[in-house]
This record gives C-alpha cells, structure tokens and sequence, in this order.
C-alpha cells in the first residue's frame, strides 16, 4: 500500500445497513482514501442480538464501499457509551494508515465536542461532580450537571443528544490513549435516535427493525443490497433475530446464579447486584426483570447489558482496550492497510466470541448450530 494513503475509521453496529449509514461511509470515502469499518458483533448496545448477523453485516458494510470490516469485540459492543467508544478508537488507532475517526452527530460541531471531552478528563470534573448534593438522580444527570459548571449550560447539553454524547466519548478516547486520529463529524442524517421520521427524512435503525419484525416492505427506505440481503437472510431463516427466542434461557441462566456472581459483571455497582439477584428469582420476563430491576440510578440500558451481560458468560470489565483485532472482511487495499498494525491480527474468535456467537444461533427464527464462527472465513471482496 502506497504510504501516502490515508484511511478513515467508521464505529458502528450497522443493525442493519441504512441509508443514514450510506450517507456517512460515503462522506467518509470522499474525505480519504478509504473506510474502515469497526462493527459490533453478534450482540449490539442495546442489550439484544443483531437483526443480522455479523457476517452479513460485514458484506453490507463492503458493498457500501468499506475496504476493512473489524469485529469490536463483545466486552466493548456491549457496553456503555464510554468503553464502546474507547474500545473502537483503540482498534481504529492500531492501523497506521488510520488518521481520521468519522461519525455522525446532531452537533457537528467539533472544537465543542473536543472541549467537553477534555472537561470530563480534567480534575476539576471529578471536584465538581463531587460537590453535586446526592439527590437520586442518574450518574449521566449528575454528569451533565457537573460538566455545566467547567463548560457552560449550552456545552453540556451535548450530553444530551445520543450521537453528540457518542461524538464526546470518541474524543475523550482520543485524547485519554493518546490516538494519532482527527474527529470528524458530519451532521447526522435522519429521523432522531430511537425516534419517528418526518417526511423524507431516512429511517432510524429502531424504525426499520420494527418493520423488519412486522414483515413490512422496506422497498425504498434501505438501499437495494440491505434489502437484499434481508430477503436471502429471511429465507435461510436466520432474519429477524431476537431476544424474545432466548428469553427463557436467559431467566434460567440467571435464576442460576448468586449475588456473587451478579457482582463480578461488568459495570456491577452500589448494591446493583443484590436488586438483580432478587429479580431474578421472582420474574417470568425479560421486561419484568428490567422493571423489577431498574431505578432512576440505574436507566433501562444498563439493565438490558447486565442481564445480556450475564447469559454471555462476561465478568468484570477486563482490558480497557482490545488485545486483538478480528477481520470479518475486506478488499485488497484492506488487507494491504493490516500491514504494520500494533496488535495481533487474527480472523478466528476467542473463546467468549464463539461462545456469543452459539447463543446468538439460538435467536434466529430457525435455530443454528454451534461453530459457525469456525466455518466462516474471511469475505472478501
């Protein structure tokens, strides 16, 4: 590869491809020579398998002009905000070739998202949240509040907006690993995170699972080869996976287990443990669970990772950065830019990936069996 070739890092889950993602891995391609996606696996942040799996995702991401796919390993896919992001700066810094890290905001703004990481890493952070009087509220309010003292009301309500808070984390990365990668944000295309589109505005990725659950037409609201790729799926039975299918497991899996074992789960703090523990005995659903469980400390997001966190076997938050970089797939220019990078370069799984990846065969709506992980090489395009 030409040393002179410049790469942009995309983070993404792709859950699936739409045309909000097209937009931005084009915009990345024109701003360098070429993308590399860093794609969650089987298991996605909101706590819930991928409606795809991870090998037709990984196509998408090549027919939608990516030159590498990397798996972000499941201890990051499955976190909160600040270790997703860390986890994908991490891989995107290991490749040489990598300077630019894309993403889309509500805020494109970014000496303000740069401004509000370096707060949240500054002393003076950590003294002001400390002076906040304990009221009950979340730890992402209190957050906010203490950053709206260094920074100003208007900065901290960056922490507000979904992709803007992402962006923050992404920049926090960056300047905490000391990463040689330039933030680059682009306005952020299309109806708001988990919310309604207006008219001729795309889809958000919530929308169209919903549709995809429902059996709707997805005719003109994905690009052509998402659909596709969602028809061949579908056929082969392994399109729409869900968490419904392994609701029943995951309650066994957890009436098995003791506070103890709560305890060691990543994320797992101020007694979290013991409100888990109990309402894993007295449930009979995964919606239960997470009302039994959750608290205006704890939000329904951290709740859905514990509890996926704990059927997929994961224990403490482990390396804060990944020991490894996994290839799903890529062209010849891809494969060329893994040349020269700082970790190990592998395309098999570990053994919680695999072990993911067998759990994941289950919530598809014509079961799989185990080893797939094994079988599939790398795609190449």
């Amino acid at each position: 590869m030409p040393e002179n070739l410049r790469f942009s890092a995309v983070i993404c889950e792709l859950n699936p491809l739409h045309r909000g993602h097209l937009s931005l891995l084009r915009a990345a391609r024109r701003a360098s020579d070429g993308v590399v996606c860093i794609m969650s696996g089987s298991f996605v942040q909101r706590g819930e398998p991928a409606i795809l799996d991870k090998w037709a995702r990984a196509r998408l991401a090549l027919l939608a002009g990516a030159d590498l796919v990397i798996e972000l390993p499941l201890s990051w896919a499955c976190a909160g905000a600040e270790r997703f992001a860390r986890g994908g700066a991490a891989l995107a810094g290991s490749l040489p070739g990598v300077n630019t890290l894309v993403f889309g905001s509500e805020v494109p703004d970014v000496p303000a998202l740069t401004q509000a990481a370096g707060a949240l890493l500054s002393p003076g952070f950590s003294d002001a949240l400390s002076r906040l009087p304990e009221d009950g509220s979340s730890f992402a309010r209190r957050r906010q509040r203490a950053l709206w003292a260094l920074i100003g009301e208007e900065k901290a309500a960056l922490l507000e907006k979904p992709n803007a808070a992402l962006g923050v984390e992404y920049c926090k990365a960056i300047l905490q690993l000391g990463l040689p990668l330039k933030p680059v944000a682009f306005p952020r295309s299309g109806a708001p995170h988990d919310g309604p589109a207006a008219p001729g505005e795309f889809l958000s990725g919530s929308a169209l699972r919903e549709k995809i659950f429902a059996g709707k037409d997805l005719t003109g609201l994905v690009p052509d080869f998402t659909l596709e790729m969602i028809r061949q799926e579908t056929a082969a039975g392994r399109c729409p996976a869900a968490l419904s299918r392994l609701e029943r497991p995951i309650l066994a899996k957890l009436r098995m287990m003791a506070p103890e074992d709560f305890a060691k789960l990543p994320d797992v703090s101020e007694g979290l443990e013991n409100r888990l523990y109990k309402a894993a005995r007295q449930a009979v659903s995964l919606e239960e669970l997470y009302a039994l469980t959750k608290t205006k400390r704890y939000p329904h997001a951290r709740i859905r990772r514990l509890v996926l966190g704990a059927f997929l076997g994961l224990a403490g938050d482990g390396p804060p950065t990944p020991p490894r970089l996994r290839v799903l797939g890529m062209t010849a220019r891809g494969a060329a830019l893994l040349k020269g990078c700082t970790l190990p370069v592998g395309t098999r799984p570990d053994e919680t990936e695999a072990r993911a990846d067998d759990l994941y065969a289950l919530s598809t709506p014509v079961a799989q069996p185990c080893g797939r992980s094994f079988r599939e090489g790398v795609i190449k395009f």
